[in-house]
């Protein structure tokens, strides 16, 4: 019968359950969610649902804190995963035990997490709901403020308000370089400008702003930074295919394929292989503004103008291409 970690000989516990998230947030940024799926189930059956005997209500608040911690890093790398049912499990979890603790700027985090996957689920509005809790009675130190921002852009241009979405992906970005302060939690050193650049490109793609987005993901893509912001390159390869810039789109993909086996992410991987689903069944979304034209316009429209930097498939040949696409037929 597993023992309940509260009754157990440990001089530690609150080190020994953060030295476990810490070595998930280790693997994830190094190799992958799905490469820290391992470690997870050993921590899961080391440091079990409090919830599920009476341990919570005995627990002092360090513990329940380091453990709505390590519950907040499950649930950030089970939905990388590719696991969203037990994601929202683990964030409700970590949600429940950082209230009953008091450790609000966790509370915050789970919450940011979750609305990402709302978004992910294709839950806009439960993405803003979420987003919507995180804010308090003093406003927020800038790198958190300008997370909140990104996830409600995410969720807005998901509902259609591209206005807004490019407003507040803008504010994003201005809030990040006000810089951080001692007022930031110590989980925002993830936050960096390659990380807002990157995401303030994917909402661009979202909303069809191809000029925009394609060099954003290009910078946040190329940058060094952890595993899980493969994303961006994923990201990336489908919107040059969207925007119709086929050889990009090419070179890019050649880049890619000797590295695909290993992307530990299941979301990165799930993008590719949708782009290439696409690409396959010969169905790459048109350019919004060649979309809303009737068949036969006649109209020509311009290709966008961003190309790819020179990458280690330069030396292929280039193909001649026309600088401009026929609408319609």
């Amino acid at each position: 019968m597993r023992s309940d970690p509260a009754d157990r000989n440990d001089p530690d516990l609150v080190a020994a359950v953060r030295s476990a998230a810490g070595r998930l947030v280790a693997i994830d940024a190094a190799r992958g969610a799905m490469a820290a799926l391992p470690a997870l189930r050993t921590a899961a059956r080391r440091f079990p649902d409090p919830f599920a005997g009476s341990a919570a209500h005995r627990w002092d608040g360090d513990r329940l804190a380091a453990l709505a911690e390590l519950y907040e890093v499950m649930g950030w790398v089970l939905f990388d995963a590719g696991r969203p049912r037990h994601a929202w499990r683990a964030n409700r979890r970590a949600l429940a035990l950082a209230r009953l603790s008091g450790d609000r700027w966790t509370e915050r985090l789970v919450l940011l997490n979750d609305s990402m996957l709302m978004s992910h689920l294709g839950r806009p509005r439960a993405a803003l709901e979420d987003a919507a809790r995180v804010p308090g009675a003093r406003r927020l130190p800038a790198l958190v403020d300008s997370l909140v921002l990104i996830r409600r852009a995410h969720a807005v241009a998901a509902l259609g308000g591209e206005r807004e979405a490019v407003r507040l992906v803008s504010r994003a970005e201005s809030r990040f370089l006000d810089g951080a302060s001692a007022y930031d939690p110590p989980w925002a050193w993830w936050i960096d400008h390659d990380e807002v650049l990157g995401h303030r490109g994917w909402v661009m793609a979202r909303l069809g702003r191809w000029d925009e987005a394609l060099p954003l993901l290009h910078r946040a893509s190329t940058a060094p930074g952890p595993s899980y912001r493969r994303l961006f390159t994923a990201h990336l390869l489908a919107a040059l295919v969207r925007a119709g810039a086929w050889r990009e789109a090419e070179r890019l993909a050649d880049d890619l394929a000797p590295r695909a086996a290993g992307i530990g992410s299941a979301r990165t991987l799930g993008t590719l292989r949708a782009t290439a689903t696409a690409l396959l069944r010969g169905d790459g979304k048109p350019r919004p503004h060649c979309a809303r034209r009737p068949a036969g316009c006649g109209r020509r429209c311009p290709r966008p103008s961003y190309e790819l930097p020179a990458g280690r498939s330069e030396e292929r040949a280039r193909s001649a291409e026309p600088a401009v696409a026929q609408c319609g037929p």
